[in-house]
């Protein structure tokens, strides 16, 4: 199997993005593969929303199949191992959680036959390459879909397996790939399936002041370390996204917080002896540098004690790109802890 020790993701490239051509051509070239390389990261993690690939209707995109061939070229000069992760796929977006009206993937039998077919495309068109894996989808949200998600997982399983024995196959659990849903899992189906999970705990500091979620706004900076009770106070005003803070009896908030939060995830993937991986983990840039720092040698620690791989998130723009402005006081620091096996 690939070995993927320390990645990084390039995000907003094929994903989450305007899906122009104009941006598929500025965003990411060879020479962010050749920066990312020298950085001393030794795979990246490539999210791509389904419409690079095909159209509304489901016709293939022959461009959208080249660009990514491209790009697997650039890996292959140099030498950087690739994960194809499905970040959308038709009928399912991780950010219309709850709108049964927009996601119908886990509910229409059409949806599902497009998601097969789709990995299936992938499958014929990139297994041919041997530092490559499959990523099924990025994060599945909802508690009522663990079920129907687990055979979806042993159907897209099955397709890929009849084209490609040896791709490893990557997949995590609901509640946006948290670590307490690996336990949710069906046991894999042979030894080349890697089990995923993200990583952004605690969220109050991690997303703290997010745009994108109102209540962030509402709770105002963060600083890690500190008290469980300071976490507490603000985690309340997340609802169901802080019941892990709010849960954990521990009286400070630390790198003892992250190990209990990482070790479900271990003991759950060690019972059925799947191999670990963490797709996503990351601080935002609203967060104080030296407490991003701090975080960051602290995860990598916990990392590095379960020997787990893992990819940042991620290398430009996104609110978490490595070269943003804000984390220059920091970033030699930041990609030397990153970066430590």
């Amino acid at each position: 199997m690939i070995q993927l020790k320390r990645g990084i993701n390039l995000g907003g490239f094929l994903s989450q993005c305007v899906h122009t051509v104009a941006h598929y051509d500025s965003f990411i070239s060879e020479t962010d593969i050749k920066k990312i390389k020298e950085y001393g990261f030794d795979h990246v993690r490539l999210p791509i929303d389904y419409m690079v690939f095909e159209t509304e209707d489901g016709e293939r995109k022959e461009e959208g199949f080249k660009r990514v061939h491209d790009i697997i070229g650039w890996c292959k000069n140099n030498d950087m191992p690739i994960i194809l992760d499905l970040h959308k796929a038709y009928g399912y977006d991780f950010n219309d959680a709850d709108d049964d009206s927009k996601n119908n993937l886990f509910s229409d039998a059409n949806a599902q036959d497009r998601f097969l077919k789709l990995w299936e495309r992938i499958a014929k068109e990139y297994s041919k390459y041997d530092f490559v894996a499959f990523e099924l989808l990025n994060e599945v949200v909802e508690d009522k879909n663990a079920s129907a998600w687990n055979s979806l997982i042993s159907r897209a399983v099955e397709v890929i397996r009849n084209i490609t024995k040896d791709t490893p196959i990557i997949y995590g659990g609901i509640k946006y790939n948290s670590a307490d849903t690996i336990e949710l899992l069906d046991p894999p189906h042979d030894e080349n399936i890697i089990f995923t999970f993200h990583f952004y705990e605690p969220l109050v500091f991690t997303h703290q002041l997010a745009y994108w979620m109102p209540q962030m706004k509402e709770i105002g900076a963060v600083n890690y370390p500190d008290s469980m009770e300071v976490y507490r106070e603000k985690s309340k005003i997340l609802g169901l996204q802080g019941n892990t803070v709010l849960s954990s009896s521990l009286k400070e908030m630390n790198i003892d917080y992250l190990r209990e939060m990482v070790k479900k995830a271990v003991t759950d993937a060690a019972k059925v002896n799947a191999p670990l991986y963490v797709g996503e983990f990351g601080v935002i840039d609203q967060a104080p540098p030296a407490d991003t720092l701090r975080w960051f040698e602290d995860t990598m620690q916990v990392f590095r004690e379960n020997n787990i791989g893992c990819a940042l998130w991620s290398y430009k723009d996104m609110d978490f790109g490595i070269n943003e402005e804000h984390y220059a006081p920091i970033q030699k620091d930041m990609i030397k802890v990153l970066t430590e096996i």
